[in-house]
């Protein structure tokens, strides 16, 4: 699998060439456009209660696209939801990694995506209680909102990060979650909510823009109940959700 992105950083499009046979799962409706003969394949990928737990629980699609090249090779076009990055990585059986909510676009058929209770310090963060395992042996397409950038942490060091901007970290880096100002009077003062402490050895991916913070944006240019819906329809249609 070899990945070409384009129109990176603010509205990334990658092109993932295949050899003959090789696959790449991707999230449903990441496809921008594939060379001609590669079949395409929607499935839940490990049955239904599986695909649920990685959408209600994950915040990924229910179905997941498996696109497989033919004899003479292809190649596919993925693009995320939102404008913003896409990295490309890779995930080995001694490096995993954790994927929150809605960053995981597409994968080689070598990784295996799980989700998994990320433990009651995550539950209240913007990303959910519940993040994307992703393991095996391959590559990995993270998309971002916004820019994405990755803080590499020595042991013992810290960083604090709003919740609302991580995307993906090493599962070993030691992590909690806090309130960043003290009661709800300077939580609402400081426009801020909830951060998470990272504590290295690892790394974090951060993204430069909070979907969180588009949402809320949406609602607020549209108030009162018939507002509140056109909102909640046009960010429907935004989001891809």
């Amino acid at each position: 699998m070899r990945v070409d992105l384009r129109h990176n950083p603010s509205f990334a499009a990658a092109r993932v060439a295949l050899d003959p046979g090789e696959k790449l799962r991707a999230e449903s409706g990441a496809m921008m456009a594939t060379s001609s003969g590669v079949a395409v394949e929607s499935s839940t990928q490990g049955g239904l209660m599986k695909g649920l737990k990685r959408s209600v629980l994950g915040g990924e699609s229910l179905f997941i696209t498996t696109f497989t090249a033919p004899g003479g090779g292809g190649w596919v076009d993925v693009a995320h939801h939102l404008p913003g990055d896409i990295i490309v990585a890779g995930v080995t059986t001694d490096q995993p990694m954790s994927v929150t909510r809605g960053c995981w676009l597409a994968s080689s058929g070598g990784v295996e995506l799980d989700t998994r209770w990320g433990g009651f310090k995550n539950l209240f963060g913007g990303e959910g209680g519940f993040l994307v395992h992703a393991s095996g042996q391959g590559t990995i397409l993270l998309a971002c909102y916004g820019a994405l950038d990755t803080i590499e942490l020595a042991a013992g060091e810290s960083v604090t990060i709003d919740t609302g901007h991580v995307v993906a970290f090493s599962p070993a880096i030691g992590s909690q979650i806090r309130k960043v100002a003290a009661g709800v009077l300077a939580t609402l003062k400081s426009g801020e909510g909830l951060v998470f402490d990272f504590t290295g050895p690892g790394w974090v991916m951060t993204q430069t823009r909070n979907p969180s913070a588009l949402q809320a944006w949406i609602r607020q240019m549209m108030p009162g109940e018939t507002g509140g819906a056109s909102g909640a329809s046009m960010l429907g249609g935004f989001l891809g959700r």
